[in-house]
């Protein structure tokens, strides 16, 4: 059980915050995942809390559509349809680029070095796991490139939503060895301080990801 009372202030979080991240972090090693309920009672006992929080962390979870209230069966974590998948990838698609833009204005030459390393070092990477860590570090090194505190709000709790896609389309090795090709194409971009050719090219990578996700999504739902 993991008390989250005894050591959430001196975190600076409140109880409700520490159980939301609990939430978060278990979609994203998968222990919790679509279509899974979610029970008030379990949740609590579980981390050593009272409902209260409980009942608050999931509302927020509610509200931002990571948890649904299905009639059947409950609260459960949100299963994604089609027509989500393609929601998500469209508004990943717009702030990425925004993103990439910003940053090709207002990133420093140390950031955009930073970039270059993450990049260059998963070039030579052939693990799917460690290419998938890699990734989600070079995007979250992206959005803080772009300098824009809303946008960064805004891109963490859409990455907050991609945890319901389950796991990375980079598991396709082919998909991997062109998502670092165009990784490279927007860090020349980016020192080349080329706004619109960086906010094209994180355009593409995200149109590209979306492609390999439908036809993995499209191929789950027909077995």
């Amino acid at each position: 059980m993991t008390d989250l009372e005894g050591d959430s202030y001196d975190k600076g979080l409140t109880v409700a915050d520490q159980a939301y991240d609990h939430i978060i972090n278990a979609l994203a090693d998968g222990s919790m995942f679509p279509g899974m309920r979610v029970k008030e009672t379990e949740l609590a006992a579980r981390l050593g809390i009272s409902r209260t929080p409980i009942r608050e962390t999931l509302a927020r979870l509610v509200n931002e559509g990571l948890v649904s209230n299905d009639p059947r069966r409950g609260l459960i974590i949100t299963e994604l349809d089609q027509s989500m998948v393609g929601e998500l990838y469209e508004m990943r698609r717009v702030l990425e680029s925004t993103a990439a833009g910003l940053a090709a204005r207002h990133a420093t030459d140390v950031e955009i070095s930073v970039l270059r390393n993450i990049m260059e070092k998963d070039l030579t990477e052939t693990n799917p796991q460690t290419i998938a860590k890699n990734n989600k570090i070079f995007h979250q090194v992206l959005y803080t490139c772009g300098h824009n505190r809303y946008l960064l709000k805004t891109l963490q709790a859409l990455q907050n939503s991609m945890l319901l896609l389950g796991t990375s389309t980079l598991e396709n090795k082919e998909r991997a060895t062109q998502a670092q090709i165009e990784h490279q194409q927007i860090v020349e971009a980016l020192e080349a301080r080329d706004a619109i050719k960086a906010a094209q090219m994180a355009s593409d990578h995200i149109s590209n990801a979306y492609k390999e996700r439908l036809n993995k999504f499209l191929f789950k739902n027909k077995l």
